[in-house]
C-alpha cells in the first residue's frame, strides 16, 4: 500500500437546480467566498490557477489546478492537480429529486515532504481532516446558493 496515495468521494445533496450547482462549482475563483478551507484561488491563465487550502490541522497545502474537462451537458468539471498534491479531482452534478446531487471524486498523491514522512501515523487524521473540509464545503455551497446569484458577501 502506498500510504501517500488517497482516494476520496463525497456526495452532496443540495436543494438547488443542477444548473445552479454546476455554475457555482464552475466558478473556482469564488470558492473562498463560500468554502472556508479554500483560502485562495489565484488565476494563472484561462484554465489554470494556484489553490491554497487549509483546515483544522496546522498546515496549508498549495497546488496548481488545471482544467481538464468542463462539460455542462454532462454536469462534469474535472481538474488535474500538481504541486504539493498530484492527481485529479472531478465534480459530477446531476438532478436528484427536486434538487441536485454533487459527487466529488479525488485521487491524489501527497508530495509535500513533511506530510509524506507522517503518512503512516497521520493517515486517519488526514482523512478525517478531509472529511471535515468537505462537510464545511457542502454547508458553504448550500448557503451560497440560498443567498441567490450573487452569493453571500463574506465567506461562510
Amino acid at each position: 500500500m502506498d500510504w501517500n496515495h488517497y482516494r476520496f468521494r463525497s456526495l452532496w445533496s443540495l436543494p438547488a437546480a443542477p444548473e445552479a450547482v454546476y455554475a457555482a462549482l464552475a466558478r473556482a475563483a469564488d470558492y473562498p467566498r463560500w468554502w472556508p478551507q479554500i483560502r485562495a484561488v489565484e488565476r494563472l491563465g484561462a484554465t489554470t490557477g494556484v489553490v491554497r487550502i487549509g483546515s483544522l490541522l496546522p498546515y496549508e497545502m498549495t497546488f496548481v489546478a488545471r482544467e481538464v474537462r468542463q462539460d455542462p451537458a454532462a454536469g462534469v468539471l474535472e481538474i488535474a492537480m500538481s504541486g504539493e498534491v498530484e492527481g485529479w479531482a472531478r465534480w459530477t452534478v446531476s438532478a436528484r429529486g427536486g434538487g441536485s446531487l454533487a459527487r466529488y471524486d479525488q485521487v491524489v498523491e501527497v508530495r509535500r515532504p513533511l506530510l509524506r514522512r507522517l503518512a503512516v501515523p497521520g493517515r486517519l487524521v488526514f482523512r478525517a481532516n478531509h472529511a471535515l473540509m468537505m462537510r464545511a464545503g457542502r454547508r458553504g455551497l448550500r448557503a451560497y446558493l440560498d443567498a441567490g446569484p450573487d452569493g453571500p458577501r463574506e465567506a461562510v
